[in-house]
């Protein structure tokens, strides 16, 4: 397994991969890998002949109170779980590699960024367009593959990909959890005993709503059962609970007649953390 420190050494591992004829994934991580992580690599694995993926703690995405600073990060680890993984090469920029000096182009999706959790992070979606549009300019993959769980940055990149005609096709991958529920993050690490043992009530609402989602509910009493649900946690602090057009990420309202996806933030002390599940009424489940 190659480790790229730099542009021009991912790019020229790359480019030989495809001088052979080979189709290459590309699976962007910030790094700290858990199993969430690995069965995207795993999937790329799956749909394409060689997996590169890049760790990038990206600061263009936190804002000034986030935490950036206190990101979790062990890189001889995350190497050591890769190469088990059988992937090609790891693209490990510095910042300054990265971005270089004097950098002032920015990639943003202005309808999908400035709502839900972009409207609780200003300009956090702005930096994940911006990098993750530099990444798939470095690399050139023909697959890039996104965790689910992060659905609205999904939803935002598959918009700037067909936008801007990137040859390229996005997958996207299923949300890994913990025996309990608990949507793997490497965020979870900083919860306290007793926060983890709350925090798993994102997952718990999100089946309620499920199950009650069957019968054709409004999305009113969806959202009432899910607060309901999550204000169990004495921990935890909702943040928000939207209830949205499972393509379009548009709001819903009324009774429930097609798919949906909830998306949920809840913070437990200064980790916020977010779940979704895309639900439907019974006649789009049959």
């Amino acid at each position: 397994m190659l480790t790229c420190p730099t542009k021009d050494a991912v790019r020229a591992r790359v480019r030989a991969l495809k001088r052979e004829g080979l189709r290459v994934a590309l699976v962007p991580t910030m790094g700290f890998l858990h199993e969430g992580h690995l069965s995207l690599v795993r999937a790329a694995a799956g749909a394409a002949d060689r997996v590169i993926v890049s760790i990038f703690v990206n600061p263009t995405q936190f804002g000034p109170n986030e935490d950036l600073a206190t990101y979790p990060r062990d890189e001889e680890r995350d190497l050591g779980l890769l190469e088990k993984e059988g992937v090609d090469a790891v693209f490990m920029p510095s910042v300054e590699e990265m971005y270089g000096a004097g950098g002032d182009t920015i990639v943003e999706v202005p309808s999908l960024s400035g709502i839900l959790q972009g409207a609780l992070r200003p300009g956090h979606f702005r930096g994940v367009a911006t990098v993750v549009t530099k990444l798939f300019n470095i690399v050139q993959p023909d697959i890039a593959v996104f965790g689910e769980k992060d659905y609205q940055q999904l939803t935002i990149i598959r918009q700037m990909v067909r936008d801007l005609d990137m040859p390229l096709e996005i997958v996207g991958h299923p949300t890994v959890r913990e025996e309990d529920g608990l949507a793997m993050s490497s965020r979870n690490v900083r919860l306290t005993p007793e926060q983890r043992l709350q925090a798993p009530v994102l997952n718990k609402a999100l089946c309620a709503a499920e199950d009650v989602a069957a019968t054709g509910a409004n999305v009113s009493d969806l959202e009432a059962l899910i607060r309901g649900t999550l204000e169990t946690a004495s921990e935890g602090e909702i943040k928000s609970i939207d209830i949205r057009d499972a393509v379009t990420l548009a709001e819903l309202d009324g009774p429930l007649k097609k798919p949906a996806v909830v998306l949920l933030a809840v913070r437990f002390g200064t980790v916020l953390l977010i779940d979704q599940r895309v639900i439907a009424p019974q006649t789009q489940n049959a």
